[in-house]
């Protein structure tokens, strides 16, 4: 698309067009992290990761040009990423000074995919629940920001009975109150909180 850059700013362009975080964006436009084949307690910590976002697209591009080879895949992916490099090009001639992006370079919005992949081929139904997944992802999140939780059983077995009991929890993160929940076990109820605390703090799986 610019032949004539200069290593530093093409290295720039390059590294803001395959970047991680712009894999991450296109994986999820494709819904392909949900198509992941996890363990139940990693599947919701996995998923909202973005290098595993990005990962996954990645696995999935070379999954095409193997089965398509690289003239079945090349115009899907000229067409997908020709907005990013635009867009990553205006960032960068600001700071080198280059020259205004040439003609042929700009995408009409309608044009933007207007090649889109092939679908994936759908995954066999999973009869195991993967909502154990949010106390992982929870208690991670804490232990990034340094938070403090402390897990607060009630009393009694709730509605449940002596041999089958359903246990109740709260949740408090630096003595405030992030969620709560019951279940059969203590870590089903942990788990249910931890959904509510997800929620609390602004992320939604």
């Amino acid at each position: 698309m610019y032949p004539n850059l200069r290593v530093g700013p093409s290295t720039k362009i390059r590294a803001l067009v395959v970047g991680n975080s712009t894999l991450a964006d296109i994986s999820r436009m494709y819904d392909l992290p949900r198509r992941l084949r996890l363990h139940p307690a990693q599947a919701i910590t996995l998923r909202a990761s973005v290098n595993i976002q990005a990962d996954v697209f990645e696995s999935y591009v070379g999954g095409l040009y193997l089965e398509q080879d690289l003239l079945g895949v090349q115009p899907w992916l000229k067409a997908l990423f020709t907005p990013y490099a635009t867009e990553a090009y205006k960032r960068v001639r600001e700071q080198h000074r280059l020259p205004p992006i040439p003609t042929t370079a700009l995408v009409a919005p309608d044009s933007v995919l207007s090649s889109p992949p092939p679908s994936p081929p759908h995954p066999r139904p999973c009869t195991t629940s993967t909502t154990i997944g949010h106390l992982a992802l929870f208690n991670q999140q804490l232990q990034k920001a340094n938070r403090i939780v402390e897990w607060i059983y009630a009393d009694g077995t709730g509605e449940g009975t002596k041999t089958t009991p359903i246990w109740l929890v709260r949740c408090e993160v630096d003595g405030e109150v992030y969620g709560r929940g019951q279940g059969g076990t203590k870590k089903a109820a942990r788990n249910e909180a931890a959904k509510e605390g997800l929620k609390k703090m602004g992320i939604e799986v």
